[in-house]
């Protein structure tokens, strides 16, 4: 497996620490991953400045867009860039601020009991092979380390948040990112030491 879980923290992930995060409910079991996207300023890749909004201290000067944003507290715990780097902001175990107002079979709050995953990208793009691949990697070490997540239970954000957010967007292949999971599934599967 490329990546594991270490103390929240996976292994072969950048490690950026952001202070926009807290503690889970201790009754929250982390249950449910989230896929979501970003881009900053929307629509324009690569540069510092998703990495400077999850840490707090976006330029507002560095682009008009960067003034109706700067004051949130927005988390996520990763980051998958469109060269397929993963950079990691909040450990798995805490709660990172990427969902807001959310509701899941029933259940509010998700960031309570979701791991929350960003790909840098627009609702209305698409999203690139070394995106799918570490995603797929990265969910087989989160359905490693967290077991009751399953397929069942990853989800967009736009399905936690209908109407509010549009996130990951039609251009995210749901049937290519499973694909690739089920390809890692069954590789481990058959190897030694595979649950």
């Amino acid at each position: 497996m490329k990546y594991q879980v270490q103390s929240g923290w996976l292994s072969g992930a950048r490690r950026l620490p952001s202070p926009h995060c807290n503690s889970r409910p201790e009754s929250s079991a982390v249950d449910l991953l989230v896929i979501h996207s970003i881009s900053l300023p929307p629509g324009q890749y690569g540069g510092p400045y998703i990495d400077d909004f999850f840490l707090g201290h976006l330029d507002v000067d560095a682009h008009p867009y960067f003034s109706e944003i700067a004051s949130l507290q927005v988390s996520a715990h990763l980051l998958i860039d469109r060269n397929g780097h993963v950079t990691q902001y909040v450990p798995l175990s805490e709660r990172a601020w990427h969902a807001g107002q959310s509701v899941f079979c029933g259940r509010e709050n998700c960031n309570d009991f979701s791991i929350g995953i960003e790909l840098e990208g627009l609702d209305t793009d698409t999203y690139t092979e070394a995106q799918y691949e570490s995603l797929a990697e990265v969910t087989l070490a989160i359905m490693d380390a967290y077991p009751l997540i399953d397929k069942s239970r990853i989800t967009g954000h736009s399905d936690i948040a209908p109407g509010r957010k549009l996130d990951p967007g039609p251009g995210f292949d749901w049937a290519l990112y499973f694909e690739k999971l089920d390809r890692l599934m069954e590789a481990g599967s058959s190897g030694a030491g595979a649950r």
